[in-house]
């Protein structure tokens, strides 16, 4: 099976933007937190969905080709578990795939809080060091703020994992706040 190690090559291999790079990292970190609490005996492969879920983004970024080309390609590889590559699939609403795992429910709940956090410690002299959640909601309801990012995803995310949106965003600020110096936020 596919290492963590091999996913992040790929990920490079498909991806040249250092900002999607950054954003993939960053789902992944949050991820692997979630899989720690979750389900720890696949924690790899949780982190494996995270860098992978966007990888034909930058290449493919249509509603008719993204993630879709990226599923297929993975499936075609035969060595990325097939609950990894449903998850990739099923992050994207429109992909009509349910989320019927636990991991497909975390990469979606991740995805766009994800970015969102991300963007919030960007404009903070001190990055994530001090973010604090509240910060975060309050920067959610300025809809000029980061306007790309769903806001009614973010609240579908947290509801599908069954967590209060508070605490689903201190969950993935401790987990990118763990990794910081590495996906450099």
């Amino acid at each position: 099976m596919i290492s963590i190690e091999e996913a992040r090559a790929l990920m490079h291999d498909w991806v040249e933007s250092a900002s999607l790079r950054t954003h993939m990292e960053c789902v992944a970190a949050c991820m692997g937190w979630y899989a720690a609490r979750v389900q720890a005996d696949r924690q790899d492969d949780w982190i494996i969905a995270g860098l992978l879920h966007d990888m034909d983004y930058e290449k493919h970024p249509t509603i008719e080709e993204h993630p879709f080309v990226c599923v297929e390609f993975l499936k075609n590889r035969g060595d990325v578990p097939e609950d990894v590559v449903q998850a990739i699939l099923s992050h994207a609403d429109y992909s009509g795939s349910p989320r019927d795992t636990d991991m497909a429910r975390h990469l979606f709940a991740v995805d766009e809080l994800a970015g969102f956090i991300t963007a919030c410690s960007r404009v903070r002299p001190d990055g994530i060091v001090e973010l604090e959640t509240k910060s975060v909601r309050k920067k959610l309801k300025n809809l000029k703020f980061a306007a790309a990012v769903s806001r009614d995803d973010v609240a579908k995310g947290a509801e599908e994992i069954k967590l209060e949106l508070a605490d689903h965003i201190t969950n993935c600020i401790d987990a990118l706040r763990g990794e910081r110096e590495r996906l450099g936020i």
